[in-house]
């Protein structure tokens, strides 16, 4: 008889005795499961930073912003990337993306073609990837692993800049102009000066059309944050970390377009 449970069975094949054996068994743990021991605490594998209109951005999500920052030339022009930066560039992406497919603006996705050439070209003249050698394919390949991206990952990266910076081009770039002299000097006194010394940079005819992106981005900024701000106040964002809270984060100018 186990003491734990204290039936006594004086007739086994009775019915009671039974029933009473069945009950045993259910409320009476043996002596091994009461040695188990306490179920361990709960592991977190991800968790919600944000909330932009019913769309979560994830932890994962931050630590790859901060992964993919690497190929954003703008931060290799000397900005520092941050994680408070990180979410509020994801916070902006996510709403511009909203509004693209709210506005269903399917012309502005880039073909596969697009995409290779674009990839092409940033293997070639990223500073970071110049120093690595991206060029080629084993000098591409130790680029991702020591900066625990995907090929994936980044074909999404530029699909995404691409088709932001189109939708950008359509709503806010009419009447701006970038002029050859101002793609001449931001090549000289911005790109230049990223290449460290006996580096070869890339010709100006190779880069011209991406700096003629960023000089854009930059003309427009000016309407695309006063749109950018009425979005975000017309949308639902929480930021769920107050870490990432500060007042700057939430009077809608902290994300840009990349």
């Amino acid at each position: 008889m186990n003491p734990r449970c204290p039936v006594r069975l004086t007739r086994p094949n009775g019915t009671a005795a039974l029933a009473a054996l069945a009950l045993c068994l259910l409320v009476c743990p043996g002596p091994a499961a009461a040695q188990q021991p306490p179920p361990s605490a709960p592991v977190v594998l991800d968790r919600v930073e944000a909330v932009v209109n019913r769309q979560v951005i994830l932890a994962s999500d931050l630590d790859k912003e901060m992964r993919l920052s690497v190929l954003d030339p703008v931060r290799g022009a000397g900005g520092v990337q941050t994680r408070q930066r990180a979410l509020e560039l994801l916070i902006s992406r996510f709403l511009i993306q909203q509004q693209i497919r709210q506005e269903d603006m399917q012309a502005i996705e880039p073909t596969q073609a697009e995409l290779a050439a674009r990839l092409v070209e940033l293997r070639r003249t990223l500073p970071a990837c110049v120093r690595a050698n991206c060029a080629s394919d084993a000098g591409w390949k130790a680029f991702l692993a020591a900066r625990d991206l995907t090929p994936q990952e980044v074909e999404t990266y530029l699909q995404n800049r691409l088709e932001i910076l189109r939708f950008i081009e359509q709503r806010f770039r009419q009447g701006i102009q970038i002029t050859p002299q101002e793609i001449e000097t931001y090549y000289k006194d911005t790109l230049l000066p990223q290449y460290a010394s006996g580096e070869s940079a890339p010709p100006l005819d190779q880069v011209s059309t991406r700096i003629q992106e960023i000089l854009l981005q930059q003309q427009v900024n000016a309407l695309f944050s006063d749109w950018l701000q009425n979005l975000r106040k017309q949308g639902d964002v929480e930021i769920l970390d107050p870490a990432y809270a500060p007042p700057a984060a939430t009077d809608g100018k902290g994300g840009g377009a990349q």
